[in-house]
């Protein structure tokens, strides 16, 4: 590789030496030449019968062109023909330009001929590379021509991408049927143009300084992949992203922030009202075992703690430090925190780069880089840890424990989490605010709940991501494991910037987002709601082992509804064999429909949901249930509800364990009965054919990702 390195630098050595910001289109086809991407091949003759070698080797049809410094308009001259299809033609077509170039200027100096590959057929394709402020360098493939323009169908990958990558990014468009050859016309080589994408993806990662590169059009056959122009834009001063801290040293800080032995209240107050007295009755209130240290000015004790004019006047260790001081106190006594070797800070206080004082935020950045002090904020709720019974904050004490982490960059989402997971007894083993990252990001969140045993799924809500790379990498490792789910905020804002490449001003910034999240194994969820229900229903399902849905249901009208449900969320309904059929047909009335959704019409006794549903349990062809209720005076609610429980606890017992979910129709009693099913290891939803499919989806997509199934 160091010689198509060696030979990408000198093109770049030369573009740098000329003080330009884009390589001419000869530069362009050395570089395409040292990664071994192909652009249409071409020597220049200096004979006829050279003229009919170089074609012949070439492969026809070729395209014969002038060279000479003293002829600029080549087709005036009569200096241009094109396909031409053999040895011969080539000969006579060399002959023919010579006399013509002559005639057109008699004393032109005259360098040979160029013949040249032309490129015809095929499906015209983009490849290309951009940089991204929050991701870096990626790779983007979509059809060339207007129509990429038009539909914005493009879709993306980190550099350097892999072979498995670059082939999932034929799929990744809409127009995916195209490359497959639609109404005769011949599939693409699939390996050719996943080829093209890894070296470009490689080039930009060897070479940071290329910050966009358009292959556009690539004429893509069934032969070949072939670039037929060439654009590259650098920027010398261009630097990636510094790399993050490792994992372990990571983990160390955050585990003293998150399961402190000791913690110091900064601003601790007596006064009821004031943040620093919130602060102080959470951490007692919870149940917080450790040392409380309130720190304050004057006072001689707080809430029956003894209180301490400075952190450096504590005599023990601490582990952490909660401020509930104004902004501009919060240099003065992180310095003292830092010369205490205090190793973790929660900012609380607002008024920093959020509210206009970028240069306040600044200082405390540089304070804890000085003293090695991870930062959490500021403006922040604080955060819980439930393990710890470890409530460092001004909301209200939480103590329904659990296994679900969650964490969210505003305020007012903490508390929606908060809320919701208190009345859905959604257990949780951290809710953590982030507000604006100054240090601790989603990506340190993400590196300590992978190795936090009292954790098992992940869900963020963020803006931006400071560091997407960063994140991209962990999220990869972390949802092998354990679910991470995310709802990035601002999906609709123009978020990029006008860029002067066709690959640039189609990066719309959340095509970016929705493509890295996915090749990151992450769940994307498309509303809070949706963050909320993943967060407390996904943990609840056991792993399916294989694609096939079975829908089973006393409505015809929600059958249908999770039919649509199940296809909008990337879940295959099962074809139902012949003998299943046959022996579902036993238990269900002759005007039911079989196939699949299973319809069991209204009028059925409980009997037959039992039955029904213990078939599809027993099934092994069968890997997981939605179920469609629907409210009747021969099955009441809670009469289905315990029989479904019933029948789930006695299947496990057999060793069929699956993932079922269900949607109640009914009136208000359904309601009781989605809780009894819920708090009982099935996800249920009373009015929603939507919510419980959703839910599985997630599921789905996660051990798909983890290759799982």
């Amino acid at each position: 590789m160091s010689n198509s390195k060696d030979a990408v630098r000198k093109v770049l050595d030369q573009v740098k030496a000329d003080n330009r910001t884009s390589l001419t289109a000869p530069e362009g086809k050395l570089v395409c030449d040292a990664y071994g991407i192909p652009v249409p091949k071409e020597g220049v003759a200096k004979s006829a019968g050279e003229a009919g070698k170089m074609a012949s080797s070439m492969g026809f049809p070729v395209v014969m062109k002038i060279v000479s410094p003293d002829i600029l308009h080549k087709t005036e001259a009569g200096g241009v023909i094109v396909g031409l299809k053999t040895a011969e033609d080539a000969e006579k077509a060399y002959e023919t330009i010579l006399s013509n170039a002559k005639k057109y200027k008699s004393d032109a100096k005259i360098e040979g001929v160029q013949v040249q590959q032309m490129l015809a057929g095929g499906t015209e394709v983009i490849v290309g590379s951009i940089t991204d402020g929050s991701f870096g360098k990626l790779v983007a493939f979509g059809l060339g021509g207007v129509l990429v323009e038009v539909l914005k169908d493009i879709t993306f990958r980190l550099a350097p991408a892999t072979k498995e990558d670059a082939l999932s990014m034929l799929d990744g468009i809409q127009a995916h049927e195209i490359l497959k050859g639609v109404r005769g016309g011949e599939p693409v080589n699939r390996t050719a143009l996943a080829d093209v994408i890894v070296k470009v993806s490689q080039l930009v990662t060897d070479f940071p300084e290329i910050v966009e590169l358009d292959l556009n059009p690539v004429f893509a056959t069934a032969k070949s992949a072939i670039a037929a122009d060439v654009r590259i834009v650098v920027d010398f001063a261009y630097k990636p992203k510094p790399k993050p801290r490792p994992t372990e040293e990571i983990v160390a800080a955050m585990s003293r922030i998150m399961q402190p032995k000791a913690v110091a209240v900064v601003g601790a107050s007596a006064e009821d009202g004031k943040i620093g007295n919130s602060v102080m009755k959470n951490l007692i209130n919870g149940g917080y075992k450790g040392d409380i240290y309130p720190i304050h000015p004057k006072a001689a004790e707080i809430l029956g703690y003894k209180a301490y004019k400075s952190v450096k006047d504590v005599p023990g260790v601490i582990d952490t430090a909660v401020f509930a001081i104004p902004a501009k106190f919060v240099a003065a006594a992180l310095t003292e925190c830092g010369e205490k070797k205090i190793p973790g800070a929660v900012l609380i206080p607002s008024g920093f780069a959020e509210a206009g004082a970028p240069e306040l935020q600044a200082e405390i950045v540089e304070v804890g880089k000085k003293y090695d002090i991870r930062l959490m904020g500021p403006n922040i709720y604080g955060f819980y840890y439930t393990p710890a019974n470890l409530c460092a904050t001004f909301c209200t004490a939480y103590d329904v424990k659990g296994h679900a982490a969650l964490s969210s960059q505003s305020g007012g989402i903490g508390m929606a989490i908060i809320g919701f997971s208190r009345s859905a007894k959604m257990g949780v083993s951290a809710i953590v605010g982030l507000g604006n990252k100054s240090d601790i990001d989603e990506d340190d969140l993400l590196a300590f709940f992978e190795q936090d045993p009292n954790t098992n799924l992940i869900a963020q809500h963020c803006e931006d991501l400071k560091d997407g790379r960063a994140f991209a990498e962990a999220a990869k490792r972390v949802s092998k494991k354990k679910p991470v789910v995310v709802l990035k905020a601002g999906r609709t804002s123009a978020g990029a910037k006008a860029a002067s490449s066709h690959t640039g001003a189609l990066a719309g910034n959340d095509k970016i987002y929705e493509d890295v999240l996915a090749q990151s194994g992450v769940i994307r969820a498309r509303s809070l709601r949706q963050l909320l229900e993943f967060a407390r229903g996904v943990p609840v399902l056991p792993t399916p082992k294989g694609e096939n849905v079975l829908i089973i249901t006393g409505a015809g009208g929600s059958g249908v509804l999770l039919s649509d449900s199940c296809v909008d969320n990337g879940l295959s309904l099962m074809s139902m064999p012949p003998d299943l059929d046959a022996a579902f047909r036993k238990f269900i009335p002759p005007f039911g429909a079989a196939g699949n959704p299973v319809d069991i019409t209204g009028g059925e006794p409980p009997i037959t949901y039992v039955n029904t549903v213990k078939l599809g349990l027993s099934d092994e062809r069968i890997h997981s249930l939605i179920l469609g209720y629907w409210h009747t005076i021969v099955t009441p609610p809670m009469v289905f509800a315990r029989n479904m429980v019933e029948v789930k606890k006695e299947m496990e017992a057999k060793g069929f364990v699956k993932p079922i979910v269900a949607s109640l129709a009914g009136d208000v009693e359904v309601e009781e009965a989605a809780e009894y099913l819920y708090q009982n290891g099935i996800p249920a939803y009373a009015y929603s054919t939507e919510l419980p499919v959703e839910v599985l989806g997630a599921k789905y997509k996660w051990a798909r990702g983890a290759g799982l199934l």
